[in-house]
């Protein structure tokens, strides 16, 4: 709890208090860590990697279903590259938090009038609300951190 986001719904408030939950666990957990360290798949876990890379794509392609759009070919690609990667700590966590960026500004852009909307989400475009998405979101993101803090203390213990 970080208290309130004076001029902020508290809806949105709450979910933007997530985020930068999200993004700090994240850091501290990956940012000590070797390329090794990260993409090491300790007791056969998914690796820590794995889990910093999902999160910017999936933020990424739920804030898309959450303006309103349908995934483009290249975000598409770029789903079947997450499960393995070179990429450093650093360029996992700039990842991360530009994805996190463009979702904490769609979020401070979505008026309580509008959480009802509805979005569409994948190839059977299911429906959901704005809100209900946004949450989500939020939820999925801390799902993968703690998967992330578990995997990186796995691989880098000595």
């Amino acid at each position: 709890m970080r208290g309130i986001l004076p001029g902020v719904d508290p809806v949105v408030g709450h979910l933007l208090r997530a985020s930068e939950h999200i993004r700090e666990d994240l850091e501290r957990a990956i940012a000590p860590l070797t390329v090794e360290q990260l993409w090491a798949t300790p007791s056969g876990m998914t690796s820590a990697g794995f889990h910093a890379k999902h999160l910017a794509g999936s933020t990424d392609r739920l804030s898309t279903y959450l303006e309103g759009h349908q995934l483009t070919p290249e975000q598409l690609a770029a789903l079947q590259a997450e499960s393995t990667g070179n990429e450093s700590s650093d360029e996992l966590i700039a990842a991360v938090c530009a994805s996190l960026a463009r979702y904490e500004n769609l979020v401070r852009a979505l008026p309580p009038t509008h959480f009802g909307d509805v979005r569409e989400i994948g190839r059977k475009r299911l429906q959901t609300t704005a809100i209900g998405l946004a949450i989500h979101i939020a939820e999925h993101g801390q799902r993968h951190v703690g998967q992330a803090i578990g995997a990186a203390k796995l691989a880098s213990r000595p």
